[in-house]
């Protein structure tokens, strides 16, 4: 008696092609799916048009639908940090190290023309060549000693404002730099230390002699002002006006509890005199 196990299983014939159009259909959705992050933008670039796609929105964040024979650059357009260590020339010629920080993003309605003409690498095209060359320049207009002290912010502002002026034509915004340190040769920054020291000491002292002075000065105005009013009250008392402030001083002791004896213009300048009870 024969088994029937081994026959062959028959397939539909209308399945196989439901199916060949289903895988199609899932690699098509799959390359047309494109997810964009936080923070991100794509730029599209269509193989079969004019390349890349500059007068339309960068793609946004979630989820994008592409054809699948074009293609999708994911760019960050949050702001990036850049931290550079440079060797620059003083107006004297002399070598200073510099470590400055840059704060930078993407312009992110230029992003398309950001990636035809500088590409995915712009920040070692673009952005690194502008801020060496803007410090080169800046640095270039000052001396050691200016650099090291007074003139730290001016000089931080001057780079960012001519690292800036170069990348807004580069479709890159430029938020800020910051000057972390500067380094100086160590002969040249212990002569600028002394010289500092020694300018602060001679402004010490100057402060202290001027403080001397405009108190002697003080003194010297407060002793004429004394002199000058006891000049004016001797001049203006007289005999009758010592004898009337007499009189008044007398009536007013008279008033007085204690026992007395008042004999008015006894003595000789005529004022009163004044007995007591002893």
């Amino acid at each position: 008696m024969s088994s029937n196990n081994n026959a062959p299983v028959q397939v539909p014939r209308g399945i196989v092609p439901i199916v060949i159009i289903a895988i199609i259909v899932i690699i098509f959705l799959s390359r047309s799916m494109v997810t964009i992050g936080s923070g991100q933008a794509g730029v599209l670039y269509e193989t079969l048009g004019n390349g890349v796609v500059v007068d339309e929105p960068a793609l946004g964040e979630g989820l994008n639908f592409v054809l699948p024979w074009n293609k999708v650059f994911i760019y960050e357009v949050r702001q990036q940090e850049l931290s550079e260590n440079m060797k620059v020339l003083s107006s004297n010629g002399l070598d200073i190290n510099i470590d400055a920080t840059a704060w930078y993003q993407p312009q992110s309605d230029k992003i398309g023309y950001l990636h035809r003409e500088r590409g995915e690498n712009y920040l070692d095209r673009v952005i690194k060549p502008a801020i060496r060359s803007a410090a080169r320049s800046v640095i270039g207009r000052y001396t050691p000693e200016q650099i090291y002290s007074s003139k730290r912010d001016v000089i931080q502002k001057e780079i960012f404002d001519e690292t800036k002026l170069i990348l807004d034509d580069e479709y890159i915004q430029l938020n800020d730099v910051l000057i972390r340190d500067v380094t100086l040769p160590t002969s040249i920054k212990d002569a600028i230390e002394r010289k500092l020291g020694q300018e602060q000491e001679s402004l010490e002292y100057e402060f202290r002699l001027e403080k001397a002075a405009k108190e002697a000065k003080r003194q010297i105005i407060e002793a004429q002002g004394k002199a000058d009013a006891n000049r004016i009250l001797s001049a203006s008392l007289n005999d009758q006006i010592l004898r009337d402030k007499g009189i008044e001083a007398t009536l007013e002791l008279a008033k007085s509890p204690n026992t007395k004896i008042v004999i008015v213009g006894s003595q000789k300048d005529g004022l009163p005199l004044i007995l007591g009870n002893q």
